[in-house]
């Protein structure tokens, strides 16, 4: 096999065939072991799982996949080699002149010390769900025909990612029959598959009920005219050209919601901390959060426990007549 340092314009944009590029330039250029680029393409194809073409390679992207593997509890050694993968690749694709700037240029390795999560209040959750809610039900006027199928959308994502607590890539994953198992919101719950194709049910309520219902009664409207589309097309929440959702599109919802709500903006996992925080401030056992989230280890749920301490620390600062914070 002869290695080209040139891509084709398809693969220009397509990330699979990016990732397949660098790997081959790996083996044949640079003479890596079979091991280390079996490892550097694992490591790459997790981080742009979802993610289609090289639009989604961005700074920010590369630190929500660290804070997951963090999240997972992956040593540092694996933190410190996926961070080499994406760099190193950010930089094969600027040598091939596919990019002109590095997105992962500035990415560090995280400390594995356990740091708290990122969390936002309840009233502050309740403050961005209730901004996409309004927007997604506002009344036409003049130069707006009103809300759209993609707001509606919008919207309820974002109600699912907090309620359930679920990855954002399970949220893309899911399709219509998971609710359920028939596609009936009625069944109060929503089966997904998260990391290691380990499958769950995870529980919502009836205002995520009431929400999902509302979506799949718009939801044809952003399906292809292909008849033989929409009938094969089973993704719950579908993306602009009628196709399944993609990560980075979800993360973009998430991003424009909590900018746009006056809050602090977090990564799309930030809803995911704020659901585990939320529940486990309302007095569920930490076995049911590990449950709820989908760990496979107590260890990576017990940081949530600090969380709740951190919150314990404030509040009996503030009220506790002997704390110290009237001194």
């Amino acid at each position: 096999m002869v290695y080209s340092d040139h891509m084709s314009s398809s693969e220009c944009t397509d990330m699979a065939g990016a990732i397949d590029g660098y790997l081959e330039y790996l083996d044949l250029v640079k003479g890596r072991s079979a091991n280390t680029v079996r490892a550097y393409g694992a490591d790459l194809r997790a981080a742009f799982e979802g993610v289609r073409t090289l639009d989604g390679f961005t700074l920010d992207h590369c630190r929500d996949v660290l804070d997951w593997a963090v999240e997972n509890g992956d040593a540092k050694a694996t933190l410190a080699r996926i961070a080499s993968s994406l760099r190193g690749f950010g930089s094969w694709l600027v040598h091939t002149g596919v990019l002109q700037v590095n997105p992962a240029a500035g990415l560090h390795t995280p400390k594995t010390s356990r740091t708290l999560p990122r969390v936002l209040r309840e009233d502050q959750v309740g403050g961005v769900l209730e901004q996409a809610r309004a927007h997604a039900h506002r009344e036409p006027s003049e130069g707006d025909p009103g809300p759209t199928p993609k707001d509606i959308r919008d919207w309820v994502m974002l109600e699912v990612l907090y309620a359930t607590g679920i990855r954002v890539s399970e949220l893309a994953g899911a399709d219509v029959e998971d609710l359920g198992g028939n596609g009936d919101p009625g069944s109060r719950s929503l089966r997904v598959v998260g990391k290691g194709d380990k499958t769950r049910v995870v529980p919502f309520g009836p205002t995520v009920e009431a929400a999902l219902r509302e979506w799949l009664a718009v939801r044809a409207g952003m399906l292809p005219a292909s008849g033989v589309t929409r009938a094969a097309q089973p993704a719950l929440f579908l993306g602009a050209r009628g196709g399944r959702i993609d990560v980075r599109q979800v993360r973009t919802v998430v991003h424009r919601a909590t900018g746009g709500a006056g809050v602090p903006e977090i990564a799309p996992h930030g809803l995911r901390h704020s659901a585990a925080t939320a529940v486990l401030d309302g007095g569920a056992d930490l076995r049911v959060v590990q449950q709820l989230l989908g760990h496979t280890s107590m260890n990576t749920t017990q940081i949530y426990t600090h969380v709740g301490t951190e919150r314990l620390r404030a509040v009996y600062k503030r009220a506790h007549p002997r704390s110290g914070s009237q001194d």
